[in-house]
């Protein structure tokens, strides 16, 4: 399996990181040593100094395809659970203005935890309208709203599927609201899907 991430997709967060507004969507991957499940904890690595948190909408890819229509996009994914995008931003800001790739920053193992439970698509009401929240050590850091995505999942997926083949199991994080920050040693994180907690994980 694969896991495929959406940068810069809420107006906001761009903001924030005073990047650019992108016209089509931006992507990079994760392998699947960056996976952390069953409420693993996320040890800070050495080679930085500044780990951000990015909470996001994570969908689960439920057949293979590839070149998929947006009009038939959303029979490709069944469930949608939440991820946190560990970022080693010191790391990237480096890459970045060296015109270099994200991977070191964005690909290190355990840099992406994912939920250990996904809800089925059936369960959401509008897909365009999921509420999804990151709490560090009990206070709200990010909120978001699949509804202020620049790219939704639709386009999301008719998009990548041009350039890479998407497989069942591949799991796609969709993009981060503002609010992302540095966590610290000792910091639990808690995500929450629709006023549920769905991800639980502790800084060490």
């Amino acid at each position: 399996m694969k896991i495929i991430c959406i940068g810069r997709n809420y107006a906001d967060h761009i903001a924030e990181l005073q990047n650019e507004v992108p016209s089509a969507p931006v992507i990079f991957l994760k392998p699947e040593t960056a996976l952390l499940q069953r409420g693993q904890p996320f040890f800070l690595p050495e080679f930085s100094q500044d780990i951000h948190h990015e909470l996001e909408l994570v969908l689960r890819v439920s057949k293979n395809g590839r070149h998929i229509e947006e009009q038939f996009a959303h029979t490709y994914f069944d469930a949608i659970g939440l991820g946190i995008d560990f970022t080693a931003r010191d790391l990237q800001s480096e890459l970045k203005k060296k015109g270099l790739p994200w991977e070191l920053a964005k690909a290190f193992d355990g840099s992406a935890p994912i939920s250990p439970t996904f809800k089925p698509v059936s369960e959401f009401a509008d897909l365009a309208n999921i509420n999804f929240h990151l709490e560090v050590n009990g206070e709200t850091r990010q909120t978001g709203n699949s509804s202020l995505m620049l790219h939704p999942f639709a386009k999301i997926i008719s998009f990548v599927s041009k350039y890479i083949s998407l497989k069942m199991g591949d799991l796609i994080f969709t993009g981060t609201p503002a609010g992302v920050a540095a966590v610290k040693l000792g910091d639990q994180l808690t995500g929450y899907l629709e006023g549920e907690k769905l991800l639980e994980l502790n800084v060490k």
